[in-house]
């Protein structure tokens, strides 16, 4: 159970922060200066009330100390002498080397399991940094860890779930560095900021080996010997047109015949790629996912002014990617609709049944 001073996370919404308080079933949520009521059951301890204290307190003294050494020093008229530095430094920690990874709770079963977010710190330098996503549909960012992280340590950021991920189409880390009681070669700030493919957290093989975790992770490079991962800034429709153009002109995909429409009849259509497109030569995982979803939107899109049709998207069983890729399409871009499992005899375990509200 939560108590006063734990570091939270929300369990069925985007958010969280440190528990200030406790009155009767409500827990009261400080993010940043905003208190937020919240189901004291609703809230998901991600650090304990003691590591919480420990871990503000010392990024309070760490930026403390690199902001009033100077000045104490420059008010006296003397020489201070160098604090000492517990820090062990090597000539490769000069160089920032930063990694964003995500290491599953139990690999085996990833449409289940929860996921666990770090940042490793790989340098001689103490680190400022705030952690943020965006949804695609999202007019702004949500900060979803802001803290200060010790040279060559990993700090644990949050637990996600799959629920988690619709929420984290795009991510994004700003970075400041610094060292404390010594002179320091100054560093750019850093900002990184890139699409999240969270269809990734749902194949095994995208789980690799990392020098940094005992566990077969997703490892994103943040910067690479003080060199920042590229900074994307395109517009997603200017992409997803670009996309569509390419398609078009590259690989001929077999456009599905339109057929009369009865009233009252059932729509059906089969999401398998082999009924979409005529080979799959040169085609990557996700260029086939992406194929699937736009079939689901143009047959959405077609059929959002007949109310009441019933529409089977026949996906199958398999891994559950393109299933709940389809999910959090009806869950976000096409919201109000009824959405059930369809029939067990006529399509298996394999098919989604959409009636258009």
């Amino acid at each position: 159970m939560a108590k006063i001073g734990d570091r939270v996370r929300f369990l069925n919404s985007i958010g969280g922060g440190v528990i200030t308080r406790i009155e009767g079933n409500i827990a009261y949520v400080d993010d940043d200066g905003f208190e937020t009521p919240t189901l004291l059951r609703e809230c998901v301890v991600v650090a304990p009330a003691e590591d919480t204290r420990r871990k503000v307190a010392d990024s309070e003294e760490s930026l403390r100390a690199a902001v009033e050494a100077p000045k104490t020093a420059a008010s006296a008229g003397v020489r201070q002498p160098e604090t000492k530095e517990t820090v062990e430094e090597t000539p490769k920690g000069e160089k920032l080397n930063v990694v964003l990874a995500f290491e599953p709770a139990d690999i085996k079963h990833l449409n289940t399991t929860t996921f666990d977010t770090y940042l490793v710190n790989d340098s001689n330098y103490y680190l400022y940094f705030t952690y943020l996503s965006r949804a695609d549909e999202a007019d702004g960012w949500t900060t979803r860890y802001a803290g200060v992280v010790e040279p060559g340590i990993q700090v644990l950021l949050e637990e996600i779930t799959a629920a988690s991920l619709p929420a984290m189409d795009r991510i994004a880390v700003q970075l400041l560095a610094f060292k404390n009681g010594k002179e320091f070669k100054l560093k750019n700030p850093v900002l990184v900021e890139l699409p999240l493919d969270t269809t990734k957290f749902f194949k095994l093989h995208c789980f690799r080996e990392s020098v940094y975790f005992d566990k077969d992770v997703i490892a994103i490079d943040i910067v690479t010997n003080d060199r920042p991962r590229s900074r994307t800034m395109i517009d997603s429709g200017r992409i997803e047109e670009g996309i569509r153009q390419k398609k078009a002109v590259d690989r001929p995909v077999r456009k599905p015949v339109k057929k009369q429409r009865k009233p009252g009849a059932v729509i059906e259509v089969d999401l398998h790629i082999n009924e979409l497109i005529d080979s799959t030569a040169g085609l990557s995982p996700a260029d086939m996912l992406n194929l699937q979803v736009d079939e689901f939107r143009r047959v959405m899109d077609d059929n959002l002014k007949h109310h009441g049709q019933k529409i089977v998207f026949i996906h199958g069983k398999g891994e559950g990617v393109l299933r709940s890729a389809l999910m959090k399409e009806l869950n976000h871009r096409y919201k109000g609709h009824d959405v059930q499992d369809a029939s067990f005899r006529e399509y298996g375990f394999g098919a989604t049944q959409v009636t258009i509200r």
